[in-house]
């Protein structure tokens, strides 16, 4: 089997800095909806199986388990578009496996809070690593910058960054772990009160979301590609 016929050879590819780029973005894009894809395949076999049961009272984790996943998705987008180019970094990918794992067993403890927000705890300690490994990234894309608008969209990620290592991911781990104790404590002592981590989840979620959007907006205008005029040049 010789594969697609308008497979680029690798040899054609040596030195040929632009189709490596591109090579690894299509790599880091794919790799990302997969794995995604495969998280929300748990999060769609859990929810069936709890709606099944009549458990209405986890449609809470539901949605959050839906907002996990884009969230996860629009960040690695986003942060593929603007910092991911040749070579390909082998340890930044494997912490998208971590994180997707952990992901698949958040998914399964639908219906056990404290299994919840104890799993999501390890998970945002991940996607903290991750995020002080991605300093590298930047580093370099940094030191490629080579026009005043990569040097700016670098600025913006690098603060964007740094708001998700020294605030944003810490404060989302403390809340995991508290909510964790808290529904251990609840189950007992607080029933009716087992749920409002969910909601605060929830609310914390879709508002990080919302940040998120705003900001890849602001990001992507640095990378808007220049319209020229005249005809496209035949392939």
């Amino acid at each position: 089997m010789s594969g697609p016929p308008n497979a680029p050879r690798l040899e054609s590819l040596i030195g040929d800095r632009p189709q490596l780029d591109a090579l690894i973005i299509n790599i880091e894009l794919t790799l990302t909806s997969i794995i995604q894809g495969v998280a929300l395949s748990f999060l769609c076999e859990n929810a069936t199986a709890a709606l099944g049961h009549g458990r209405i009272q986890d449609l809470p984790y539901m949605a959050n388990g839906l907002l996990l996943i884009l969230l996860f998705w629009s960040r690695s987008v986003g942060h593929t578009l603007t910092l991911i180019r040749w070579p390909l970094d082998f340890t930044h990918n494997f912490f998208y496996f971590g994180a997707a794992f952990l992901e698949a067993v958040t998914f399964g403890q639908i219906g056990n809070p404290v299994g919840w927000y104890g799993t999501l705890t390890c998970f945002s300690i991940v996607v903290w690593l991750l995020f002080i490994l991605d300093l590298r990234l930047i580093s370099r894309r940094a030191k490629d910058a080579n026009d005043r608008k990569m040097e700016q969209l670098m600025i913006d990620v690098r603060k964007d960054q740094n708001l998700n290592i020294y605030c944003l991911v810490p404060a989302l781990i403390a809340f995991h772990a508290v909510a964790a104790w808290f529904c251990s404590e609840a189950n007992a002592r607080w029933p009716d009160w087992v749920l409002l981590p969910a909601i605060l989840q929830f609310v914390c979620f879709a508002a990080y979301l919302v940040y998120l959007l705003r900001m890849m907006a602001r990001l992507f205008v640095h990378v808007h590609p220049v319209r020229t005029s005249g005809p496209i040049p035949p392939e």
